[in-house]
């Protein structure tokens, strides 16, 4: 299998991006900074695991914050 080089994303699961947003940023501000209904109405890790699974341009906004806050903490 072929390594994925400089792909800070390679081998974190989706649930785990979601909790380390949540604990960093609170769901008020995760919700302010990507409108989505999961994050702002009766949000929870079980409903925005299932809406990002099935909703790539959500996903691929949550995975961009991400790698943004990794940025922000120098962890990339």
């Amino acid at each position: 299998m072929e390594q994925q080089k400089n792909n800070p994303l390679h081998g974190i699961k989706l649930v785990q991006i979601l909790e380390e947003l949540v604990a960093y940023y609170g769901w008020e501000h995760l919700g302010f900074k990507i409108k989505i209904r999961c994050f702002n109405y009766d949000p929870s890790i079980k409903s925005s695991l299932k809406f990002l699974r099935r909703t790539p341009w959500a996903r691929d906004k949550v995975e961009e914050l991400y790698l943004e806050m990794l940025r922000k903490n120098g962890k990339v």
